[in-house]
């Protein structure tokens, strides 16, 4: 089921093959059919494209762009437009790849072969402030043991670990927010250090590993 959110407005495809680029746009148009939808083929002209865009919503940027190495553009796009949900897409990953992309400050990563409802659910998810990975890359095989959540926990700054305890009470970004008094910047850059931390790649799975041992924050 998709993720109810706010409308998209303004989109930035980055990819060198043209034919991702006509089948992303397509199928954003399918169900943002007002949505600005702007292309580059190299990161350099991504760049291009930010400058003249007022106030992107979202960048789907390809993993292996030649004018980039690994996650170079990502990491400039993080610098420069450090609000801007970046989502990588890419034909290939493995559970290394789609880490190390969000520990570089990726909001998501969208395999090529995904079918339309699943790209849309992701974005959605993105969108509503969630970071989106393959379903199959969402269970770490060792994160079951107690004691080596617990130590995952213990590695959380205080800070963290309150934002922690309000991901378990149910909060929503906007509720711990208000309740800590903090900005939504710092609310999402504490939530992504967790996810990174904890070794997971959504809140849902943050929750159930401090469920697990039974963390209140």
């Amino acid at each position: 089921m998709m993720t109810e959110v706010q409308s998209l407005e303004r989109v930035l495809i980055v990819d060198d093959h043209g034919l991702i680029r006509d089948g992303l746009r397509a199928i954003l148009l399918s169900s943002f059919p007002d949505c600005d939808i702007a292309e580059a083929a190299s990161f350099t002209e991504a760049l291009e494209r930010l400058e003249a865009m007022p106030d992107p919503d979202l960048v789907l940027l390809d993993l292996n762009m030649p004018d980039a190495q690994r996650f170079s553009a990502l990491e400039q796009l993080r610098v420069d437009f450090p609000s801007l949900p970046v989502v990588m897409v890419s034909g290939s990953y493995d559970r290394v790849t789609v880490r190390d992309a969000l520990a570089a400050g990726a909001a998501g990563f969208l395999p090529k072969t995904l079918d339309r409802a699943t790209i849309l659910d992701a974005i959605q998810q993105v969108m509503a402030g969630e970071i989106y990975v393959p379903e199959e890359l969402q269970v770490d095989p060792d994160a079951e043991a107690s004691d080596k959540i617990r130590k995952l926990i213990d590695s959380l700054t205080p800070q963290q670990r309150v934002v922690l305890g309000q991901l378990v009470a149910g909060r929503l970004n906007k509720q711990i927010a208000h309740e800590l008094d903090i900005s939504m910047t710092t609310v999402k850059a504490h939530v992504s250090a967790i996810l990174c931390k904890l070794n997971v790649f959504s809140r849902t799975q943050a929750v159930i590993l401090a469920n697990q041992v039974g963390f209140q924050g």
